[in-house]
């Protein structure tokens, strides 16, 4: 897929306010700090689309950009920063959970995951509760160059072999870096390949 054109379309505080448009929508979500809008930014090779902030737990808002005008790719706010008040956790948790529960126009969820890190309680929590709740997802992991080719392939493996306790057929899963856009095209073929189904 080449995407010739991406642009923010709207920022909304809960489902209802989401557009209302009956294109497929790809949603992007993960742990504060897990590098979702540098990823964003090198999909769509665009640098500033999806604002990067040194301070996680930034997005609090359903963020919308449109796709050549065929595809909404959203970006969800992240889970688990535990430096916002509880309050704020669970406020954005209802609105995470309504979204993906009862937005028609999602097909697919995307959960980052850091690469570098072994399988953490609340990530495995959230991938477990998708597949729950018959969400279809896939798997993306993230910073790829921070580790040797190898090890970055064989830390993905590990990571999805421990789903096996509980899972009898694995999600796709793709590894990327968004500095030297590894996983790039695969991604973007995979959305494709959904879009066709979808025609």
């Amino acid at each position: 897929m080449i995407i010739k054109k991406s642009e923010f379309t709207i920022s909304s505080p809960s489902l209802a306010k989401c557009p209302d448009d009956t294109k497929a929508e790809y949603a992007f979500i993960g742990r504060s700090n897990v590098g979702k809008s540098s990823l964003i930014n090198m999909l769509c090779n665009h640098k500033g689309l999806a604002k990067t902030s040194a301070k996680p737990g930034k997005t609090l808002l359903i963020n919308h950009f449109i796709i050549n005008n065929e595809w909404y790719l959203v970006d969800l706010p992240g889970y688990g920063y535990a430096k916002n008040s509880k309050t704020v956790r669970n406020k954005l948790e209802q609105m995470i959970a309504q979204y993906i529960l009862q937005r028609k126009q999602l097909v697919n969820v995307f959960v980052l995951i850091d690469i570098r890190h072994e399988q953490q309680k609340i990530d495995r929590e959230f991938v477990d509760w998708l597949g729950e709740s018959n969400v279809p997802f896939s798997i993306i992991f993230t910073k790829a160059d921070k580790l040797s080719p190898a090890k970055a392939k064989s830390n993905a493996l590990l990571w999805m072999k421990k789903l096996q306790d509980r899972w009898e057929v694995l999600p796709p899963y793709f590894i990327t870096s968004s500095e030297d856009k590894t996983g790039r095209d695969e991604v973007l073929d995979y959305i494709d390949q959904i879009n066709a189904t979808l025609e």
